[in-house]
């Protein structure tokens, strides 16, 4: 078995493609003979930013509501590093919502 990661992260729509981009040139999304594979899905983020914070979109102390894409790729374990470098020189908000899940790639 290979270890491999998943990484999602949530990004406003307009900003998808640059992400995507970003997260592909750095080496993510390899399978097999494919290159910038990623699944992605639509939905909604609310949250408040607080004293203190400088929000790409919204208020401070007000409540919003930004359509998002949720980016889903696998990597391999040896990029994991220069992949999230790259998402975060990317992505538009100080704070970047992402999680990155281990996986247990079976290979015959």
């Amino acid at each position: 078995m290979a270890l491999k990661y998943k990484l999602v992260v949530y990004v406003p729509v307009k900003n998808a493609d640059d992400l995507r981009e970003a997260i592909g040139r750095a080496g993510g999304g390899k399978i097999g003979n494919y290159t910038f594979c990623t699944f992605s899905s639509k939905g909604t983020d609310r949250f408040k930013p607080e004293e203190g914070t400088h929000p790409h979109i919204g208020k401070v102390g007000k409540f919003e509501a930004v359509e998002e894409e949720r980016i889903e790729v696998t990597l391999d374990h040896q990029i994991v590093g220069n992949v999230i470098a790259a998402m975060k020189r990317v992505h538009p908000y100080e704070e970047v919502a992402y999680d990155l899940y281990p996986l247990e790639v079976w290979e015959r």
